[in-house]
């Protein structure tokens, strides 16, 4: 049951993240520059405020948690949400499309398995392409999922 609660709470925290549609500092956006390739960077700008913003919050996190992650592995954090790149950026769009049985709402919930090919398709490392597909190195993959599960409103800034 505690893990219904904290999934619950964690996609409550998502959407309210969602409603601030400030974007990320310079300073984090320069941060996050440092671990994208140029084809990851032009999916990375196609990304709505709120996501780039989780996203760094995220990766901070992994890193964190696992502090000698490699270029790679912390790109795969930065990216883990990428597969939503194409969604509605409204929030309650989205929380239609959580629950929603429409084809558009299962790509979002699919938004590993679409990322992890948005990043084969710009030539990604493999490490980075297997992160965002929930898989890649057992450290790395769960140093994210932890990040990831515990962000939400800290991602604010």
């Amino acid at each position: 049951m505690s893990c219904v609660i904290h999934r619950v709470a964690h996609l409550v925290s998502r959407f309210i993240g969602q409603l601030d549609r400030r974007p990320p500092s310079a300073a984090d956006e320069a941060w996050a520059d440092t671990y994208l390739s140029e084809g990851e960077r032009s999916l990375w700008v196609r990304l709505g405020n709120g996501d780039r913003r989780h996203a760094i919050g995220v990766a901070r996190r992994s890193l964190s948690i696992h502090p000698n992650s490699t270029r790679a592995e912390i790109a795969g954090s930065l990216l883990h949400d990428i597969g939503k790149v194409d969604a509605p950026r409204n929030a309650l769009v989205r929380v239609w499309y959580v629950v929603s049985p429409s084809r558009n709402a299962q790509r979002y919930r699919d938004h590993e398995a679409v990322g992890a090919d948005l990043l084969r398709d710009v030539g990604s490392d493999p490490v980075t392409v297997q992160l965002v597909a929930g898989e890649g190195p057992r450290e790395s993959r769960d140093a994210l999922r932890q990040a990831d599960d515990s962000g939400g409103l800290r991602d604010r800034p």
